[in-house]
């Protein structure tokens, strides 16, 4: 399998599509499979608009169609419903060649919260898009229900894992935190409004509340909650002390599709706070690793009573060895149900790409 994974979300973005595009490359050069990444890295790009961290590749199908020769994958993986995941879309709809896709983000959601734009607009384009796959690819089972009620087709399951090696529980001094009133309630991720971290900074409770990310909305965040701790972007053992040394991690999101960082602080001890939504649900509904609750002040107070080695064994179950394992099974079975390749459709008044011929009929999914 020569498989080409094409992705806007890329370094120096620290977020879970990234964490995870990274553990399947790195696991498939160990199962024998050649994975290229097609990213950012390799386009002029701009900053978006309202989050400059992000930067929009200025990438055209006739862009990637030329790299193709050079790539030439057996598989494609799209990642992203960016510009080089629509580019990517095009040359494999206009070569015949089948493609699986993932859906990482809520973004009709977080297109709500910048602009006027109904949810339900942005759900038809991500419909088309994804239906021309030959299977979508979602992290959690209540994921899978939503999108089917929306209309999406051949979903196909793919969860996450946790480096339990490097989130373990620890007994070691954090000087970050030396001298915090406890109890330590911790939240790790984007400083974004789609995260709606104002709601657990709003919380009456004890002790500190320690904030690790950065983003577009941490000037504001820092400004609402003058008595939190906000320590910026950490990662590897500096992030793994942090989560080991607090007491309770509190997920105010109501948007992620799963959220890795649920594993990351089981896998140190920590119980989870959260509400009752897609990805807490799925990762810790039920297990007695948290607690969920309409009520995030009375979750997180509730969280504190749970014995850390619960959360602990929970994280146990999850991996990236598992993790790829589903990953590129969906891909092989993706591939293998495609059938005959569609035929090569045209772009503009030259083929696209090397070898392309012209179109013998229309693919309705393009």
């Amino acid at each position: 399998m020569r498989l080409l994974v094409a992705t806007d979300a890329w370094h120096p973005q620290v977020n879970g599509v990234v964490r995870s595009l990274e553990h399947m490359a790195e696991a498939g050069r160990r199962l024998g499979c050649t994975p290229t990444l097609l990213t950012p890295r390799a386009f002029r790009s701009v900053p978006l608009p309202f989050y400059p961290e992000i930067r929009l590749s200025l990438v055209t199908a006739r862009g990637v169609a030329a790299r193709w020769p050079d790539l030439a994958p057996t598989h494609v993986h799209i990642a992203t419903e960016g510009p080089i995941g629509l580019a990517t879309r095009r040359v494999c709809l206009a070569r015949g060649q089948p493609f699986t896709t993932s859906y990482h983000t809520r973004f009709p959601e977080y297109l709500a919260a910048r602009a006027p734009v109904p949810p339900a607009w942005s759900y038809a384009w991500l419909r088309r898009f994804h239906g021309a796959a030959s299977g979508t690819m979602v992290s959690t089972p209540s994921l899978e229900r939503e999108l089917a009620g929306r209309g999406f087709s051949n979903l196909m399951r793919w969860t996450r894992g946790v480096d339990t090696e490097l989130f373990r529980p620890r007994d070691e001094p954090v000087a970050a935190l030396a001298g915090l009133p406890r109890p330590l309630f911790l939240f790790v991720g984007r400083l974004a409004v789609e995260k709606n971290v104002a709601a657990f900074l709003g919380l009456d409770l004890p002790g500190t509340k320690v904030v690790v990310g950065d983003g577009p909305d941490r000037a504001r965040l820092e400004a609402l909650a003058p008595d939190a701790r906000f320590l910026g972007t950490r990662t590897g053992e500096d992030l793994a002390r942090i989560y080991a040394a607090c007491d309770a991690f509190v997920f105010p999101s109501l948007t992620d599709t799963f959220g890795i960082v649920l594993l990351e602080a089981l896998a140190c001890g920590l119980p989870v706070a959260a509400y009752p939504v897609t990805g807490p649900l799925d990762v810790v509904g039920g297990t007695g690793a948290g607690v969920l609750d309409a009520d995030l002040r009375a979750a997180a107070l509730a969280s504190l009573a749970i014995p850390r080695e619960a959360c602990r064994q929970e994280a146990l179950r999850y991996t990236w060895a598992e993790s790829a394992r589903q990953f590129y099974a969906n891909i092989e079975t993706a591939h293998a149900q495609a059938g005959v390749p569609r035929p090569v459709r045209r772009f503009g008044r030259a083929p696209l790409g090397v070898g392309a011929e012209p179109l013998t009929r229309t693919d309705p999914r393009s």
